[in-house]
Order: C-alpha cells, then structure tokens, then sequence
C-alpha cells in the first residue's frame, strides 16, 4: 500500500498529470491484477446485501417515485439496464436505472457502512456499475472486476480526506468511485478514466443538509444521483470531453476552496500495482435499518430488554460514545426533531435516542414497524426516549480513529441510572454483525437477510435463482448479467407506469 500526498499545487506552477489524485485513481481502475478469492465472495454477499435491502423499499414512496422517474427513458433497443422488481425484457437507460436503483438499495439505510476519516456505504456503487455493465453486456468477471475498483477508490478516498468536517455529503467520493468502476468494467484508457473521474468529482460535492435537521428522502437519494452523474460523466468522455483538473489540488479546486485549504496535506493509501484489490473485505453491512453508530446501540437494547429492568424506576440514560455518534445522531447534533415523535422516519433512524428506547422496550428491532407513526407516539417509549442524552467520551473517539482496522470501535457504553441510585451498564466494541463483532455476517446471513426482506415481496424461487447467479458470478455470461436481478410479480409491485404523473 502506498500513501500518495495529496496538496493544493503553489501558484503559478502546473502540477505534472501523473503526480494528481485523480490519475492515481485512473492508473489503478486500469491496471491488470489478480484478484483475491475472498474478495470475490465479498463482491457475491454485496449484491445479496443489496438486493435485500432492495426488496424490503420496493414499494417506499421514495422508490416508488424514483422508478416512475426512470420508466421514463425506456431503452430504444430494449438493451438497457432493468429496474428492481421489472422483467429483464424491460430495459432503461443505464443512468435513469442507476438512479432508480440505487434510491431503492439507500432508502432503508440497512446495506453496507466503511468509516474511517469520512463515512461512506460502498455498496451505493453497486446500481451505477452494475447498470452500466447490463447496458454494455458485459460478463460476470468484469462486473466482478469493477465493483473491487469501485469499493478499493471510495474506500481510499473515505480514508485519507474528510468531508463531513466541512459539511461536504459523502457521495463526493462514491462518484469518482463508479467513473473508475466503470473505467475497469468498460477497459477504458488511463486518459478517458481521468477525465471522467475529474468529472465526477467537480459535480458531485454538495453540503451535508441533506443528513440534518429534518432529514427527507433525499438522504435515499443522494447515492443515486452521485452515480447517474458518474455515468453522464463517462458518457460525456467518451465523446471526447474533457474536465476541469486538477480537480483536487488546484488552486480554485476542492482542496483549495471546500476543505482544508491550501496548506493542508492529505495521504490518500492506494495499493501498489500488483497488489490485489481488497478493500471491500474492510466494509460491513448492517443487520438492522439504522444508521450504522445505532447498530451496536440496538444490539445494546437488546441486552438491556431481556435485563427485565422497570421502566419505570429509570431516571437517566447516558450513552457514552464517539464524536460521531454524539454529534451527528446523539444529543450533540442539538437537533430538536431527533426528540420529536412526529419527525420522518429518515429523521427517526438517525437518533439514537429513539433507536436504543424502541431496541430496549421492545427486545426486537423490524425495519418497518420500528419506525411507524404509531410505534414513536408510544407514551411509554416516548417517556424513555426523554430520558436517554448522549456525551463524546475521549477513548470511544479515539478507537473509532484507530488507523487500525482490528482496533476500531463502533459502539458505546450505556449507563442506565435507577429511581434507587443503582446503576446498570452495558457495553458493545463493535455489532455483533460486524467482522470484529460476536457473530459475523457470512453468505449463510446475506442469504437469510434476502430470504426475510423478501418475504411475500417476491417468489422464493426467484430468489432462489437470484442466488444461484451471484454463487456463479465470475462465470456468468452477459446475458446472465443482464437477468442479474429480482422479478417481483406485477400485482406485488406498485408505480409500473410511466403515465401515472406524466413524465414524458
């Protein structure tokens, strides 16, 4: 692994082509390197992950929207991309599928989380470069191929620069990301990956409003279109358009003007040429509809629930954890609508505080009943969700920074205090879901969650054969790739006509 500098260029100088991040990026997408058979597998439980989650936002309003959205820019030669849930004969322009599809992968906020310096869902490149790899006809080994470029860049990105400290949304790294995916999928020169990934990067920053205050479905969203523009981007490209570079270190660039300025270093690690891609093996999916600081917290109430406490008697919840946590789901955040029953779900499943009384209360956690109206107005939940406040505690930040992998901790330490004075507490490192957690998510899980979340959504046999390709997926033809997706019957699904609100 190298650490390649990353810096805004002095005036007056041009910073030579291949010294930039974004060529860096572009040699990777187009090197020739073998690839690890565990991150094979990985790629096969990311597209299990994704289908499941997918299915279980099948009919959410926003989903729904961003389908008839979609259902709008048919396929001339019916040799497009498929929507989740539509027959493989209907087919859609790769980028209007990418947005559809990746709206229906983010919308439950339940597939896979990498956080390092930043936060990121990898997965979110998944719809992008597998729309791109139905319209190209492309086979399962390159699919495979791209998706380890999309996850090693959003990865190494997510890394070595930090957006959130200047409320800059994540999705500026997953599109440079699917540009480079699509570049490995497509075997594109160096030259044209570059261009497209200065491309991405120049169009897909945008502030972080969209995950405070009173969080609306554009949070499910935003992943979508970072990759719908990916893909303009590579098209545009192709057509021999160029970008703006260098896009991060040039002296009105990104650096420069949206994140630390000029005189800030950032050490971005990208593996050597002959190492292979791996990276995805250092993501994590979540085992319950929640942002990914409250799994652990769920996983928590769990264990506090089947303590039998009376609510009761309960005077305080303190959750001690990382800065993170505190400041973006917790207390810390100072946002009133994350203690507000009539707040929207997409507000609801960023407050801890809600997340870890409901978890507690009820000893189970459902991706829909969890969240209805009904659930939050609860005046016993509502009680004890006043009762719990968050607080930065030094040790949880600062395994949550760990620079390594093994020592990272996503958790928290609960202290529950009594009418009496006597203090309960439970603790949790990691999800138990997580690698490093009690019970690891393996292909017998990433199956099970499928299987669940599409319980009376689509047939078992469908699923079922969904799973046999993905088992198969180095080996899978392009037409294979093409029926790389679940077939929900038509009166299961809603919102299949274009003509419902017009859109031409």
């Amino acid at each position: 692994m190298t650490l390649h500098k990353v810096q805004t260029h002095a005036e007056g100088q041009v910073l030579p082509r291949q010294d930039q991040l974004a060529w860096k990026i572009a040699e990777l997408a187009t090197s020739d390197r073998p690839m690890d058979a565990e991150a094979v597998i990985m790629v096969g439980n990311r597209l299990l992950d994704n289908a499941a989650v997918a299915l279980g936002a099948i009919n959410r309003e926003p989903v729904r929207h961003a389908r008839l959205l979609a259902l709008g820019y048919a396929h001339p030669q019916q040799r497009g991309a498929t929507l989740f849930g539509l027959p493989p004969e209907l087919t859609f322009h790769c980028e209007w599928a990418a947005l559809a599809n990746g709206v229906a992968v983010r919308e439950l906020d339940m597939h896979d989380c990498y956080l390092a310096a930043d936060y990121s869902h990898p997965g979110d490149n998944i719809p992008a470069v597998l729309a791109a790899a139905q319209q190209r006809r492309c086979n399962g080994a390159a699919l495979t191929r791209a998706l380890l470029t999309s996850y090693e860049i959003q990865m190494a990105l997510v890394t070595g620069i930090c957006l959130h400290e200047h409320k800059i949304d994540h999705v500026a790294h997953l599109a440079p990301a699917v540009a480079a995916g699509v570049g490995t999928l497509l075997g594109l020169p160096t030259e044209t990956v570059y261009q497209a990934v200065n491309q991405s990067v120049h169009l897909a920053c945008a502030t972080r409003q969209s995950r405070k205050g009173d969080i609306t479905s554009w949070k499910a969203y935003a992943p979508g279109q970072a990759g719908k523009t990916a893909l303009e981007a590579v098209g545009r490209v192709l057509l021999g358009e160029c970008a703006p570079s260098p896009i991060y270190e040039g002296r009105d660039a990104v650096i420069a003007w949206m994140l630390s300025g000029p005189d800030v270093e950032y050490w971005v690690p990208l593996p050597d040429s002959t190492q292979p891609l791996r990276a995805i093996l250092d993501s994590y999916t979540k085992q319950h509809s929640a942002e990914y600081q409250a799994q652990a917290l769920i996983d928590i109430g769990f264990a506090l629930h089947a303590r039998g406490l009376d609510l009761d008697s309960v005077t305080d919840v303190l959750i001690r954890t990382s800065h993170h946590t505190h400041h973006v789901i917790g207390t810390g955040s100072n946002d009133p609508q994350k203690m507000d029953p009539d707040s929207s779900r997409e507000t609801l499943d960023h407050s801890v505080m809600y997340i870890l009384a409901v978890a507690w209360e009820d000893g189970a956690w459902h991706h829909v009943d969890s969240y209805t109206s009904e659930r939050a107005h609860r005046p016993s939940t509502v009680s004890l969700w006043q009762k719990i406040r968050t607080e930065e505690a030094s040790d949880w930040t600062q395994a949550y920074h760990a620079t390594d992998f093994r020592n990272k901790k996503f958790g928290a330490e609960v202290v529950v205090t009594l009418s009496n004075g006597d203090q309960v507490i439970e603790s949790l490192d990691n999800p138990n879901a997580h690698s490093l957690g009690a019970s690891p998510f393996a292909r017998a899980d990433y199956i099970g969650k499928l299987r669940t979340m599409g319980d009376g959504v689509a047939d078992p046999d469908e699923i079922d054969r969904f799973i046999g390709l993905v088992e198969d997926l180095e080996r899978l033809s392009a037409d294979d790739v093409a029926r790389l997706n679940i077939v929900v019957p038509a009166d299961r699904l809603q919102d299949t006509s274009a003509e419902r609100v017009g859109i031409l």
